[in-house]
């Protein structure tokens, strides 16, 4: 090493080290450097006094590991939390969420809503998530001052909403987004074609084109209920995976969330064309829309990210829940306790998260060169000892609240549990304000 790769912005020196890669290391006695908002090195804790650093942290209680990817949600809908509770799907949707958007979706309902859905997430270890919502350059504008990381997938439908008028409308403002977030560091942009059932194919081959042309993800709800699968074999002849791959939209930048309803030629679809499954859990538990067949996609070589979709249907954003819930239900739909041991489930929260959103060569893993995206975690409570397993205590015993600090690229986000970059009471008061509003 030379001299310059002595120095450093931040030491951290946490009692283990979870880097995702390689996979199921625990790290005893080790030293992380950040440097330029980078990871600089992993080291040994007796090469500490090598380094040169303005500020050390020792948390010696703690878990430090990558900070978490909320691969699919709806932020804003955090201000419909709980207000259409134990209905199915379809009811849930038609009769009570979109008339209650029609209502009251806005600028400032976006922003109120994605604020608080951002600050709990935050609270919870999510440093980067996947956002599908309308008005998402409100959304781009609030990731920018929050700092956290975020893929904006701007809506697509057939019909009107509060942000367009049909689906020409929604891709002419999504590429205006795209153009206007292309020096923002933090903020992508994906296609978020809702559902093949609210997007006809005639518009779905119009994504298609666009996102080849440009190399964009397509970010879309799909096989979410056997229903689904069925209606669209009886309308089209064919299931919804095999029309999304003959109109060229299934490939390695699609992004296929709930995936509940699948068979085995489903599966081999989605290995052969490289694209990434977000199992949501809690949300299709909560409305009874199935089980996604995640050790099947992972034997099969698919890769599996872990989201909660939105508030209105979970009803948290806490991936430490999702990642406790995902395991169990595996084992359960199994018949297998082996399946989705703490390890894997921890790796589809991390990295399988990062690779979904294309996001693996800057963050997923605590690997020397890539972004400084992290979160300490503290084990020293009750529900967390004793501990003999960091892997297993993060998935079954945390519950989230256990998150003291968290960092985008090497930037604060989190300090001894205090939000540094958004203004918690004044979130809250907005939101009980709707609440207010919307009852």
């Amino acid at each position: 090493m030379t001299d310059t790769a002595f120095q450093a912005d931040l030491i951290i020196e946490p009692g283990w080290i979870i880097p995702i890669e390689p996979s199921a290391t625990v790290l005893r006695d080790h030293c992380l450097a950040v440097r330029d908002g980078r990871i600089a090195a992993l080291f040994p804790r007796e090469e500490r006094s090598q380094w040169h650093c303005p500020e050390h942290l020792e948390l010696p209680a703690h878990v430090l590991l990558p900070g978490l990817v909320n691969a699919h949600g709806h932020g804003a809908m955090t201000l419909l939390r709980g207000y259409a509770d134990d209905l199915p799907l379809t009811p849930w949707l038609e009769q009570h969420i979109w008339p209650a958007e029609r209502e009251h979706v806005s600028d400032s309902f976006v922003r109120d809503g994605t604020a608080l859905a951002m600050a709990e997430m935050a609270l919870a270890g999510t440093t980067t998530f996947s956002d599908m919502y309308f008005f998402p350059e409100i959304v781009a504008d609030l990731c920018d001052a929050a700092g956290m990381r975020c893929q904006l997938a701007f809506p697509v439908f057939d019909f009107p909403t509060a942000w367009g008028s049909g689906a020409d409308e929604y891709i002419s403002k999504g590429l205006s987004l795209r153009d206007s977030c292309k020096h923002r560091e933090r903020v992508t942009v994906a296609f978020g074609p809702h559902a093949p059932y609210t997007v006809s194919e005639a518009n779905l081959i119009k994504v298609a084109t666009y996102a080849a042309e440009l190399d964009m993800a397509v970010h879309i709800h799909l096989h979410e209920t056997c229903g689904e699968v069925l209606q669209a074999v009886e309308a089209n002849g064919e299931r919804p995976l095999d029309t999304l791959r003959r109109i060229g939209l299934l490939g390695p930048r699609t992004q296929c969330v709930h995936m509940t309803d699948l068979g085995r030629q489903d599966i081999e679809n989605l290995a052969e064309t490289g694209a990434h499954v977000v199992h949501c859990p809690q949300s299709n538990m909560k409305l009874a829309s199935g089980a996604c067949p995640v050790t099947a996609l992972l034997e099969a070589g698919v890769n599996v990210a872990l989201g909660t979709d939105g508030a209105a249907s979970n009803n948290d954003l806490n991936l430490f829940n999702e990642m406790h819930t995902a395991a169990l239900l595996a084992k359960l739909r199994e018949d297998d306790a082996t399946a989705l041991p703490a390890q894997t489930v921890l790796e589809m929260a991390t990295l399988g998260g990062a690779r979904a959103l294309g996001l693996e060569a800057q963050i997923g893993s605590l690997v020397p060169g890539k972004d400084a995206d992290m979160i300490a975690v503290d084990l020293s409570g009750p529900a967390t000892q004793p501990l003999y397993n960091p892997l297993s205590q993060l998935v079954y015993a945390a519950s989230g609240s256990e998150v003291t600090h968290s960092w985008v690229a090497g930037q604060p986000l989190l300090v001894g549990r205090r939000l540094t970059t958004l203004d918690l009471d004044d979130i809250l008061q907005r939101a009980a304000t709707w609440g207010e509003k919307i009852r």
